[in-house]
């Protein structure tokens, strides 16, 4: 494991990563969902694609790599972008889970690989809207602490930093980025998934001219099961 300074918004930011396979010419980076880190990345893919080089990242705020104010996706792609050109590294391939398949996108890489990414809103359940409706009406008594109490299960433990920057990018809509990429992309989804369904998936294989859709079975974290059957696959996509 290895940490480099970024400096961004004269905010210092120390990302760490691990670089597999040095030697080789071609470069994939991995970048994780939230709540995760770069670990998840590596234990799945490393093994499956030892003909690339390959970069682990933990994004700010997860992981070993620090966050010291809240960001949205765009500042999360900005800092990444940096980090990878202090390495002097491309950005041909990238694949991005959830959270992580958002900064991908932003990075606009020759070939993005999305894994159950996030970015496709969903209709609000009745019992969401209900929940969303009484905070509004407390928030003027409690404040933004209230918020918590409603709020879904990944606030649990966080920092202020994270907190707030979960408040910001949970409910981005990606719709707009996914149709302006331009170049190839690979879809890959997990069937069972109730994080980020199965429509979300077929959804920004609409809007992305250039991509392939492959569905498998699990769920959210579907690729822990299928890496091996999902490298081959993406070998034969390219």
């Amino acid at each position: 494991m290895a940490t480099r300074e970024i400096i961004y918004n004269t905010i210092i930011y120390n990302i760490s990563y691990e670089m597999h396979n040095n030697t080789k010419e071609n470069t994939i980076i991995f970048l994780h969902g939230w709540g995760s880190n770069k670990e998840i990345m590596r234990d799945s893919f490393s093994k499956h694609l030892g003909q690339y080089r390959q970069i682990f990242i933990d994004l700010p705020g997860f992981g070993n790599s620090n966050l010291a104010k809240a960001l949205d996706t765009k500042d999360y792609s900005n800092i990444i972008n940096l980090f990878l050109e202090s390495l002097h590294v491309g950005k041909k391939i990238i694949f991005g889970h959830s959270f992580g398949g958002k900064v991908a996108t932003l990075l606009n890489p020759e070939i993005l690989v999305l894994l159950s990414t996030a970015g496709i809103p969903n209709p609000k359940s009745l019992k969401t809207k209900l929940k969303i409706k009484i905070f509004k009406l407390l928030r003027p008594i409690f404040g933004d602490r209230f918020y918590k109490i409603f709020a879904t299960k990944d606030v649990d433990g966080l920092s202020q930093n994270m907190y707030e920057t979960l408040k910001k990018v949970v409910n981005e809509d990606f719709s707009e980025v996914f149709a302006d990429f331009q170049k190839r992309a690979l879809v890959y989804w997990g069937k069972s998934d109730k994080a980020v369904p199965i429509d979300n998936a077929y959804k920004i294989k609409s809007l992305i001219k250039d991509s392939k859709l492959r569905v498998y079975e699990g769920d959210h974290f579907f690729f822990l099961k299928n890496a091996e059957k999902i490298c081959k696959d993406f070998l034969k996509d390219l």
